[in-house]
């Protein structure tokens, strides 16, 4: 019989290492999905998703059940994803170049020139768009596009009112169309 989450955490708090293990390989893959999403770097995303599950084990003690472990360990991830992008913006790492060589690794073929210097047009303003975005405004693209997640669950994730992921979210995505209205 597979345990719950709640069971697994209140044995990970009694020392059985084995239970933050499976609780790692629940999460772990959903985890680096949505810091790949914030950050668009595999490998910044494998060390945060690290440093993730790291700072689960060692606060686990402080877990309390107040939310759930899933929501506890996103608002880990997506609060240290944050802060690695304040730090990226500091030191800027080139975002258009990581999406073109995921795209290129699609192996996509050319359909015809003029669709492919609009696609390239559309990319290029994409990305743009998605850097102006403030970090907390692509958490919350992230979590409700990508993922799926409710208002409420990104609330509990990011520490803010349902009203303010919403908000979040109407600014994020008329930010993007704005400045992808000439593309529509």
């Amino acid at each position: 019989m597979e345990l719950s989450d709640r069971e697994l955490v209140q044995k990970c708090q009694t020392g059985e290492m084995s239970a933050f293990e499976e609780l790692v390989s629940r999460y772990h893959q959903k985890v680096y999905m949505v810091i790949l999403g914030l950050l668009r770097n595999r490998e910044d995303a494998l060390e945060v998703a690290q440093e993730t599950f790291f700072r689960a084990y060692r606060k686990i003690n402080s877990f309390q059940g107040g939310s759930s472990f899933y929501t506890w360990i996103y608002r880990i991830a997506v609060n240290l994803a944050i802060d690695a992008q304040r730090r990226q913006k500091r030191n800027p790492l080139d975002f258009r170049e990581s999406m073109d060589g995921l795209l290129e690794s699609q192996d996509e073929v050319a359909r015809d020139p003029f669709a492919d210097v609009h696609d390239k047009e559309l990319r290029q303003n994409l990305t743009n768009a998605i850097n102006d975005l403030t970090p907390e405004h692509k958490a919350v693209i992230v979590l409700r596009t990508i993922e799926g997640l409710s208002y409420k669950d990104i609330g509990e994730i990011l520490g803010c009112s349902e009203g303010t992921v919403m908000s979040r979210l109407h600014y994020a995505r008329k930010k993007l169309q704005d400045k992808l209205s000439a593309f529509l």
